[in-house]
């Protein structure tokens, strides 16, 4: 590529780059800035506007024993296994009984919630947290001890807790669950007095002192939800330095997130709320080891005449992020952009249908790894008309490269005429040296969805292939520097170089002395060469190994098409018959 060209697609891509914040971020800043301001000229919140501060730690204790400090009422389904605490109401013991913390011998079933004061070597305080507020009367807090005649929440039973003031309010909570992750809460208050009281629904989701920020900006990890139908993301580092964040919506969800597990509260449809993302820590504490985070809403005022009563129900979604549950959630519950709590990223268009017909051949097949294999199928297929066209133009260009490269030694002193002559060479002939680029911009964003989906996808995580790839989510375990295991001691991570990895770099190679180069320089050549080894070394210790599966395969198919397309050129070019 001439100088020229080179500027040209700078000055594009700087041009695509102006506009994009010109016309999208530009404005979405200016309402978000809008939006605070709007928010710092409310009059200070009255007690009862606000919902609870996060709670301080308190003297830390194994989990068992932070269990055993109030009454509970056990939660028994075959996705979930814990406990409500009756003192507050709360939900803060939830086992996952579908995954495991790891593969292999000593593996345990995933806890996600954990109450207060569990310590943080074992386990983090996580808990849910939902019910009134109000203006000068008696309502439940986190100190209230909730009665009831249940024995356990099972999906096929719901249960009903019960607490009574002083003041003639009667609070009611029935809680339910399904057979999956999502508990349905309808909290009712009735008004036995003379006068009328003024409640305010809240909800709040808070976890102390996440110890990473898992993601390194790939996959979001913290505190985030969907207000007025857009989606904020906030990560942990990034609340700890804005303390406190407001916003308003009507309906959508808030909640904090892990790679493949959510805590999400949806407040009733329609409903139109305050929210805020909150960050404190105590003295002296390290804030990156420690410390409170909390997201938290509060519903409009609710009126309850005397002699009356007013309800309010929620959702609360405490599980794994499966995308057709997360789907089914969104449409039964008319719940706003619930798929995107999978973080898929900027190709979300490309990303999540990919994932949605990877979940459905794994269910076809029942191998991951198949799956991956047959979906690259798919993808080749559904490119193939273009990336044929290519390869025959690439083809094209190979056979001028003798041409071309005379021209290039009779212009060898004069770069400028010798770029105009090649170029007219290539107009006289029909072909162009960029033919073979739009297939790989075609791949480019297919290979980050991939990437994405074995990243975030639960589908991928633990799934095994054959072999030794029993986790299409981790790296290729073996590596050659111990010889595949066969010479006993371990190896450094980074020279995790395992039989996968050599798979593809050596498949990337074949694929690049097949495809003809437009370049007759030898260095930009030897460069080209060099690529499949450098993508080996830097690729190998750290990407999942369904993807090197996936970028092998596809390199196989490119590799079967281009001995057709070579094939088949010399009957298809009228200028070289077939001999």
């Amino acid at each position: 590529m001439d100088n020229s060209r080179l500027f040209m697609a700078v000055g594009l891509s700087l041009a695509i780059l102006l506009g994009f914040h010109y016309f999208y971020e530009r404005p979405r800043i200016e309402a978000w800035k809008a939006q605070q301001a709007a928010l710092q000229q409310l009059p200070p919140a009255k007690v009862a506007d606000a919902t609870p501060a996060p709670e301080a730690d308190k003297t830390a204790l194994p989990r068992e024993e932070a269990l055993a400090q109030s009454k509970r009422l056990p939660i028994v389904s075959d996705k979930l296994q814990g406990s409500m605490n009756l003192t507050g109401g709360r939900l803060d013991d939830l086992t996952l009984l579908a995954f495991a913390d790891k593969q292999g011998e000593g593996a345990k079933p995933i806890v996600l919630l954990s109450p207060a004061r569990t310590e943080a070597a074992q386990h983090q305080t996580y808990y849910a947290e939902w019910g009134w507020l109000g203006d000068n009367i008696a309502v439940p807090d986190a100190k209230t001890v909730w009665t009831t005649t249940d024995t356990s929440l099972t999906p096929q039973k719901p249960v009903t807790l019960v607490w009574e003031n002083s003041q003639g309010l009667r609070f009611e909570r029935l809680v339910a669950l399904d057979e999956h992750y999502m508990f349905t809460i309808t909290d009712r208050v009735t008004n036995t007095g003379t006068q009328s009281v003024k409640v305010y629904p809240f909800g709040l989701v808070q976890r102390h002192g996440p110890s990473t920020d898992e993601g390194f900006g790939v996959v979001h990890i913290g505190l985030y939800g969907v207000f007025d139908g857009k989606l904020i993301e906030k990560d942990y580092s990034k609340v700890r330095d804005e303390k406190q964040q407001s916003f308003s919506s009507t309906g959508g969800w808030l909640g904090m997130t892990d790679k493949y597990w959510l805590v999400a509260m949806v407040p009733g449809a329609g409903t139109t709320y305050q929210t805020q993302f909150r960050f404190d820590a105590k003295a002296g504490e390290d804030v990156k080891k420690g410390g409170r985070y909390q997201v938290d809403y509060r519903g409009s005022a609710v009126e309850v005449a005397a002699g009356a009563s007013a309800e309010n129900i929620m959702h609360v979604f405490a599980g794994a992020k499966e995308v057709r549950l997360l789907d089914d959630y969104m449409d039964r519950h008319t719940i706003a952009s619930f798929d995107k709590a999978i973080d898929f990223g900027w190709f979300y268009f490309i990303t999540k249908p990919l994932m949605l017909m990877l979940d459905w051949l794994l269910g076809l097949v029942g191998n991951a790894g198949v799956a991956i294999i047959i979906l690259t199928v798919l993808v080749k297929l559904i490119t193939l008309p273009l990336t044929f066209k290519s390869s025959i133009a690439m083809l094209r260009l190979k056979e001028l490269q003798p041409q071309v490269q005379a021209l290039m030694e009779r212009y060898k002193d004069d770069y400028t005429q010798r770029s105009v002559q090649v170029m007219e060479l290539y107009k006289r002939e029909k072909v162009s040296p960029f033919s073979g680029c739009l297939p790989v911009l075609l791949q480019i964003p297919v290979f980050f969805a991939l990437y994405k989906i074995l990243l975030i996808g639960i589908e991928m995580r633990h799934a095994p292939f054959f072999g030794w790839i029993t986790d299409l989510s981790a790296p290729d375990p073996t590596t050659v520097f111990n010889l595949f295991g066969l010479l006993p001691y371990d190896v450094p991570s980074f020279l995790n170089i395992g039989i996968w990895p050599l798979l593809m770099g050596a498949s990337m190679y074949l694929q690049q002395k097949m495809t003809p180069t437009p370049t007759t320089d030898p260095t930009q050549q030897q460069i080209m060469l060099l690529m499949p080894l450098i993508f080996t070394l830097l690729l190998a210790p750290t990407m999942a190994s369904g993807l090197i599966i996936y970028w092998t395969w596809s390199n196989v198919l490119t590799i079967a098409q281009q001995w057709l397309v070579a094939a088949m050129v010399p009957h298809m070019n009228p200028k070289k018959k077939p001999a």
